[in-house]
């Protein structure tokens, strides 16, 4: 960049301040928006990078297909799996993680942590990163643990914790163990907890399914040298499914209904349901931004060309050749990105806050990162935008514009230009608006839905399931919070409302029926006055209840029992309604044996207990008087949320004072679901709408120079009788056309977009014209309001004044 195009930038900026705003303000919110949005890409597909050798490790997922359909990869695998890897293919590099409900017991206190149990090869496959200790040699006794920095301040608060004893409860039995290294905190970015990590010993995990084939009692890891030899490995798995699995799949070959695919351990952050979409979409609106700034920039240095047309025709007669002209200006439009890249860089320091208040996130400027990517940033955006505005000005022929009594516009090929860049900018604009108003009623729909249940006055107890209870504690327990004046029901379940910690599927189907096609059904088990707690409606026949003894599949056993679905369930085993079902019989099929009778009672309406991304499948529910293996106690309460939450615990604390209690109404279990599309939703809504102020600002920087260029036609116009209402009435529709005309090519971009972002979720709203229509008046409503000062200026204009004007 030389001394001359320095100077030119300059003189631009102190002779035509306003046009010096818009165009570098413009370009300023298009990079601010570009970069906290790169950031956020960045943060959101960095997860698990900070580990060394993170590429070579990987998560081996469960994909089932049952019955001829796919279901959801898992990430929980067999806890045997591992064992049986090893034995067939020696050169496996392993290891296991099992999150664990820890309590720590100390000072007479208890306190839940989070736990990882994990096998001593953990550092061969997760090499997380060591403050103190030697962490691999720690793994290899079973009394020994390791805690991150945040639990050594909070438990050792005089530092020096290593070697420590710290009192843990694990799975209802308190050991002893002694503090061997401190692990270093773990970041935001990523999905692993090693808060406390502790050796795994299968003996000390309750349940039997250690080597049954369909269970998720863990988490297994492996590590690759390459990609290729991941792939050699992933492609033997199939006939390894079928040499070992065979005792536990009773039809076909058991690779056909179980696949183990294995996962880079950086990509399983975004494999959540609609995680990749989000990050794509928000990675998109920051380019789609930056480019209508871009655009702006275009827009107005081409509509001003013609103001400095003169100024090269005697740089073309003093010698300057076209090349020169063209370095000259791509020069001034380069300072002018560097200028914006640097208010764009403030802008997004300063907007940061509330970026991570709306986004629920903890993005900060990396500036070894930001600084080189700015820089680059600006080359590429001045050159983009400044180069056809120089090779416009740099062939402008000096002899007809000398000669000229008025500077050139362009002509009808540059007004046309100006109307395409108008009508790309707001297209674009006009999308971001469709796109905005259905991510907000979207997720407006999911929190106000109908579940099949009400949410309110629901309180979910997730200790009640800890092995740290016993069953007469858990007794004590529900007579307890049925004593209480605010308690309306009491249920226990192996499923409620934001809890995912056990699910299964059996094949159910009906007599005369193939097994080999019995649709895949969700059983659930449930106590006593479930339906009533949950206040479940009732679409045809009845609940179960204690009044009839086949009701309870618990003193049935391996007789006919009877069981309640849900309206999902009726397509699956082809009833036509519900009344149809009543009295129908189907049969449940067993892992270890024939297939078990069970009579329907009762068809439900639909209980959307899990994410809304998740397909509703049909349920099935079984009612047991008996301990169950895996359970959530949920209490139907009336009055305050927080004085029921005290009187419970406080009912807890008398009963099992060891055990920490832990409880969360049904709406705050459920919002885990809800926050990622609503954290998209902010940010999608903030890049939406700067982009569509930047399209403004473009557009009354165009008005006010093409009212100013037809200033004498306004005068002619008046002089032969126009009205002021005729005057603002022609240019404010100069200004509409482009805008209408965008919407010929925001409404298909905007329709496929959403059609897309909605086919991610099960319960969906409908993609209405409302959101089109209301997005164009918009649009139409923010044109105007942006042109209009201009125009009545210009309407008011004396004739005479206008006819003079220069």
């Amino acid at each position: 960049m030389n001394r001359f195009a320095l100077i030119s930038f300059y003189r631009s900026l102190v002779r035509h301040k306003l046009y010096a705003a818009l165009n570098i303000g413009g370009l300023a919110v298009g990079i601010a928006v570009f970069l906290v949005l790169t950031l956020y890409v960045r943060f959101e597909t960095g997860y698990e990078t900070f580990l060394p050798h993170h590429e070579q490790a990987y998560l081996l997922k469960n994909r089932w297909t049952l019955h001829g359909v796919k279901a959801a990869d898992y990430d929980g695998s067999m806890g045997g799996l591992l064992e049986q890897l090893r034995q067939d293919f020696p050169e496996t590099v392993g290891t296991r993680m099992k999150g664990a409900q820890a309590t720590v017991l100390r000072n007479g206190n208890a306190t839940t942590e989070g736990a990882e149990l994990v096998d001593p090869s953990f550092f061969d496959v997760i090499d997380v990163p060591v403050i103190e200790g030697d962490a691999r040699a720690a793994l290899a006794a079973p009394n020994n643990v390791l805690i991150s920095q945040k639990i050594a301040k909070k438990y050792f608060p005089g530092g020096h914790a290593i070697g420590q004893r710290m009192t843990i409860a694990l799975f209802g039995v308190s050991r002893d163990y002694r503090v061997a290294a401190i692990l270093a905190d773990a970041p935001r970015d990523t999905e692993l907890d090693w808060d406390i990590v502790m050796r795994l010993v299968p003996t000390q995990i309750p349940g039997s399914n250690w080597y049954h084939w369909g269970s998720a009692t863990l988490s297994t890891y492996l590590r690759f040298p390459n990609e290729a030899a991941m792939r050699a490995y992933s492609a033997r798995l199939p006939a390894f499914i079928d040499r070992r699995a065979q005792h536990d799949f009773t039809n076909g070959r058991p690779s056909d209904q179980l696949a183990f695919p294995l996962v880079p351990i950086r990509d399983v952050h975004l494999s959540r349901p609609g995680g990749k979409l989000a990050v794509t979409t928000l990675g998109l609106v920051g380019v789609l931004t930056l480019l209508i700034a871009i655009i702006n920039y275009v827009n107005l240095a081409t509509a001003r060309a013609g103001l400095r047309a003169r100024g090269v025709a005697m740089r073309k007669v003093l010698g300057a050749s076209r090349g020169a002209l063209v370095r000259h200006f791509l020069s001034e439009a380069i300072a002018t990105a560097l200028a914006a890249a640097l208010i764009g860089l403030a802008l997004a320091e300063m907007a940061l806050p509330v970026v991570n208040a709306a986004g629920d996130v903890t993005l900060t400027i990396d500036y070894v990162f930001v600084v080189p990517l700015l820089a680059l940033l600006a080359i590429v955006v001045g050159v983009a935008a400044g180069l056809y505005p120089a090779l416009l000005l740099s062939r402008f022929p000096a002899a007809a514009v000398l000669a000229s009594a008025r500077s050139p516009g362009g002509g009808r090929t540059g007004t046309r230009l100006r109307e395409g860049l108008v009508v790309i900018q707001f297209a674009l604009a006009i999308a971001f608006l469709i796109g905005t108003g259905v991510l907000f009623a979207q997720t407006s729909h999911l929190r106000s839905a109908d579940l099949g249940f009400r949410r309110d006055g629901l309180m979910v107890i997730s200790s009640f399931g800890s092995q740290s209870l016993n069953d007469g504690q858990r007794a004590s327990l529900l007579a307890a919070f049925r004593s209480l004046p605010m308690t309306v029901a009491v249920t226990t379940a192996d499923s409620a409302p934001g809890d995912e910690s056990y699910t299964n599927a059996t094949g159910i189907y009906r007599p005369g029926q193939s097994e080999d096609s019995a649709p895949s059904i969700s059983t659930y088990s449930i106590g006593k006055d479930w339906f009533a707690t949950n206040d479940a409606r009732l679409a045809a026949g009845r609940f179960l209840d204690t009044a009839h003894r086949q009701d309870d599949s618990g003193l049935t056993g391996t007789g006919t029992a009877n069981v309640v679905i849900n309206r999902a369930a009726l397509s699956k085993f082809g009833f036509r309604n519900p009344d149809e079902a009543i009295g129908q019989t189907v049969l449940e099929t067993e892992p270890d044996g024939p297939a078990q009778p069970r009579v329907i009672v009762g068809v439900i309406d639909n209980i959307r207990f899990h994410s809304p991304r998740k397909e509703l499948a049909g349920a099935l529910y079984h009612y047991t008087s008996q301990p169950m293996e895996y359970t959530v106690a949920s209490v139907r309460f009336q009055g305050d949320p927080q004085i029921a939450l005290s009187a419970f615990r406080n009912a807890w604390r008398g009963i099992a004072p060891e055990v920490p209690f832990e409880a969360k109404t049904a709406a705050q279990n459920l919002t885990r679901y809800y926050k990622p599309d609503d954290r998209a939703a902010r940010l999608f809504g903030i890049g939406a709408g700067l982009a569509v102020l930047i399209g403004c600002v473009g557009l009354w920087g165009l008005a006010s120079f093409n009212t100013a260029r037809r200033v004498k036609e306004v005068g002619i116009r008046k002089t032969l009788g126009a009205s002021s209402t005729d005057i603002v009435r022609l240019l404010v529709g100069q200004f509409l056309r482009p805008v209408l005309i965008a919407n010929l090519f925001a409404w298909p971009l905007a329709f496929l977009a959403m059609r897309t972002w909605l086919a991610g979720f099960e319960d969906r709203i409908a993609l209405s014209p409302l959101y089109f229509v209301a997005a164009t008046v918009i649009s139409l409503l923010i044109a105007v309001a942006t042109v209009i000062a201009q125009s009545l200026r210009a309407a008011r204009a004396a004739p005479a004044w206008a006819l003079r004007h220069e």
